[in-house]
């Protein structure tokens, strides 16, 4: 009997990202529970509920992709929103009022799941959501983190939050909290993390088998399916790919296309500008082989450890001061032995930039490596420039092969 082939990992993954929409379309119909979400809050509550979960930031990224954004940010702003909230903010509020997008559509939730570990905008952004729709909102406040490691209280103040968002899903629902299937699910999602961490870091290899702008699209599954087996099942047969690539001296582009310089992006990309921002780096030989995404998304813990599940969230990247961001991007550079950094001054989000100019200047400080800052947004296309864009690149390229040639003369 002939083998079945292997469906590509793109394939796997346009599958996934197509039935998550489907299937919360689906349920909302049927009268099911449907929760928004933000991107990193503890998932494996409402999997453990078998509550369907859809993520604004990502439907967000999807509209923008789509080039689609403006008409929902003019709403927005149409209803007194600033133009200096952030964008997926503003794009999420004019999706509540139109509740129709091209890119996909999603069903409004029955409650919100807001978690502030990866900014403050969203306290006050879901917080309106819920008064305007009438639902509940579970709220998991995080504080920052102004110490280099996250402190014992702040863990405790996690795990006490858990523990009430369960009692919240309870009386929402109108069901027990199962806590073996909780344990199955923590299992599943350490597995799912650990594996989208192991396909990213086969990135380390000469030349890279990853065109780092993939981690931008297999990024929407880490969001909505680290705690599936479908989530696992997808990054692990990225890895194989990449794997395989790799064992071949393979590159990320088509042969002959040489991978000159290797350099790792900081920052949200600008969704309305995927071709322009991609191929300004890839039409001068320069490959984006990593970014700060990966660890965001690998919350590991022990199975069973609430207070490991507490302080795992707790730790994310976003959520950390100054100088653990500068140590991140210090051992980036050094585990993918890149030539430089690529710094995406994104105007929606205002705790990264605030401080973007200093990690600049001590990562070159330390490290050697060679760095560009771009002006841009992740889904209002009014903040970016094309040619101020490749202008900026086309300095940046100079001074990685300014710094090449030096190290060649010793």
């Amino acid at each position: 009997m002939e083998q079945k082939e292997k469906i590509s990992s793109k394939e796997m993954l346009n599958n996934l990202m197509a039935n998550h929409y489907k299937s919360a379309m689906e349920a909302k119909a049927n009268g099911e529970l449907v929760a928004w979400s933000t991107s990193i809050a503890p998932q494996e509550l409402l999997e453990t509920m078998d509550i369907k979960v859809v993520y604004p930031e990502n439907h967000a990224a999807a509209i923008g992709a789509r080039k689609e954004a403006q008409k929902f940010i003019d709403d927005a702003e149409g209803r007194g929103y600033s133009i200096d909230l952030c964008s997926y903010a503003r794009v999420n509020i004019g999706y509540k009022n139109i509740q129709y997008a091209d890119a996909e559509n999603i069903p409004l939730p029955d409650f919100i799941f807001s978690c502030d570990n990866i900014c403050h905008t969203v306290l006050k952004w879901y917080e309106n959501l819920a008064k305007d729709l009438n639902i509940p909102l579970i709220v998991f406040d995080m504080p920052f983190n102004h110490t280099y490691d996250v402190p014992d209280h702040a863990v405790k103040y996690m795990k006490g939050q858990i523990e009430e968002a369960i009692k919240r899903l309870e009386k929402i629902s109108g069901k027990k909290f199962d806590h073996d299937r909780f344990r199955e699910v923590m299992e599943q999602s350490n597995k799912t993390s650990q594996m989208w961490k192991d396909a990213s870091m086969v990135a380390k290899a000469k030349p890279s088998p990853l065109n780092g702008f993939d981690l931008f699209n297999y990024m929407a599954a880490i969001v909505t399916s680290r705690g599936t087996k479908e989530g696992y099942e997808l990054f692990k047969r990225w890895k194989e790919e990449l794997e395989e690539k790799a064992a071949a001296g393979l590159g990320p582009w088509k042969p002959g296309e040489e991978e000159k310089f290797r350099v790792m992006w900081d920052g949200i990309a600008c969704w309305p500008y995927l071709g322009p921002t991609y191929k300004g780096l890839k039409n001068n030989g320069i490959n984006m082989v990593t970014s700060t995404y990966p660890d965001s998304w690998t919350i590991l813990y022990e199975t069973g450890d609430v207070d490991g599940m507490a302080r795992a969230y707790s730790s994310n990247y976003v959520n950390r001061n100054l100088n653990y961001g500068v140590d991140n991007i210090v051992n980036l550079i050094n585990e993918f032995s890149l030539d430089g950094v690529v710094f995406h001054s994104n105007r929606s989000c205002k705790l990264m930039d605030f401080r973007q100019y200093e990690v600049q200047r001590e990562v070159e400080e330390r490290t050697g490596v060679v760095s560009v800052i771009f002006d841009g947004d992740q889904t209002d296309p009014r903040a970016f420039s094309t040619e101020q864009y490749n202008t900026r690149i086309q300095a940046f390229l100079e001074m990685l092969e300014n710094r090449k040639e030096e190290r060649r003369k010793g």
